[in-house]
């Protein structure tokens, strides 16, 4: 019998749950740890903080769907992996062995790159804590009018401006920080010029500057400007997890697992990740929930086919992927490639892919 542990709850592992309560692996022990009881469906957020969902529809409840798989869940976090013993250590001090293991934890955040960010700011990720916690902003825009920075011009801080720009209107004013580029510098310019007139429409003011500091009150640019903040998000992109740092795994230049065509780490077969916190060395691609749900299919194709001793198949992501972009109201823009439209059937669109994906695992 071979212990298979998915260390973290993310899209790729929901999906792999699914796979194999569909069809049982066979020979194989299943657990399941992940420190969170829900996973907190990102593409989502945006439009439940705008006021279209309510936090039940954005959430994937995570031991019925181990359980269905007839995967041990455990409610914990790991934070250490020795690859040469197969032993994973948990935050509990607990220790997991296994014989294969697969990684889907997503990415974390740096809280120190921002000085007073840890002791001022709200951070997206993990998005669990973000649900949690952005409620309370929520509820203080119901006292006074507040000035909210959100700190980072990618997808995520882009939507999570107008969400919340358009949830509160006259209560707030909010303000996006790009880092010094255009709002979603790797998109294509007609994405980027469709994004800085949707902001504007939605009432949100751009500022194309990074953010050297936050202090109680102020939000520093980094050209030496202040501005008021009672609120700052920071929506920056995705780190690795600290703890892989001297692992023994295989890692890219900014500490992600390194991976190949199989999802297998490219130093240790028995190791697979998918998600935010693997890289894939022959075939780089985007951090985003678009490749991770993607990953899911063949990761768990691959995980049976290894635990069985079967060949394995090579995986290789999409060169492009559909990207939906919320806008506050209920309005959105998507892209392809150099292509891009929008409207309020975009959005609609997304909502029934959006739904489709939390409601299979339900």
């Amino acid at each position: 019998m071979k212990r298979l542990l998915l260390l973290g709850g993310g899209h790729a592992h929901l999906q792999v749950l699914r796979d194999f309560a569909a069809q049982p692996p066979a020979g194989a022990r299943l657990t399941l740890v992940s420190p969170h009881p829900a996973l907190v469906y990102s593409g989502m957020v945006p439009g439940w903080l705008a006021g279209h969902y309510t936090g039940d529809d954005c959430i994937v409840p995570i031991a019925p769907v181990a359980a269905s798989a007839n995967a041990e869940f455990i409610a914990d976090a790991a934070i250490a992996i020795d690859p040469a013993a197969r032993r994973a250590r948990l935050a509990s001090g607990a220790t997991i062995d296994y014989d294969v293991l697969s990684v889907d934890v997503g990415g974390t955040v740096d809280r120190d790159t921002i000085p007073g960010a840890r002791e001022h700011a709200l951070f997206v990720r993990p998005m669990e804590h973000f649900a949690q916690l952005a409620p309370q902003l929520l509820t203080l825009a119901g006292t006074r009018s507040l000035s909210v920075v959100v700190v980072g011009g990618g997808a995520g801080g882009v939507e999570l401006a107008m969400a919340i720009q358009h949830r509160l209107a006259d209560r707030a004013r909010v303000s996006l920080l790009t880092g010094g580029t255009p709002p979603l510098p790797s998109y294509p310019a007609a994405v980027q010029g469709r994004t800085v007139r949707a902001l504007r429409r939605c009432g949100v003011t751009l500022f194309e500057d990074g953010c050297a500091r936050i202090e109680a009150g102020h939000a520093v640019l980094g050209r030496g400007g202040r501005l008021a903040c009672d609120a700052a998000i920071v929506a920056t992109g995705t780190a690795a997890p600290a703890w892989l740092q001297g692992s023994g795994l295989a890692l890219d230049d900014k500490g992600f697992i390194a991976t190949g065509p199989t999802l297998q780490s490219s130093s240790h077969a028995e190791v697979f990740a998918a998600g935010d916190v693997a890289s894939r060395f022959d075939a780089p691609h985007p951090k985003s929930g678009v490749y991770a749900v993607r990953a899911g299919p063949p990761l768990a194709l691959n995980l049976r086919r290894f635990i069985g001793g079967g060949e394995l198949q090579r995986y290789l992501p999409q060169k492009r992927s559909l990207n939906l972009l919320s806008c506050g109201e209920r309005y959105a823009i998507a892209s392809w490639g150099a292509w891009s439209t929008e409207g309020g059937w975009v959005w609609r669109w997304k909502d029934r892919i959006d739904r489709r994906f939390v409601n299979g695992f339900r």
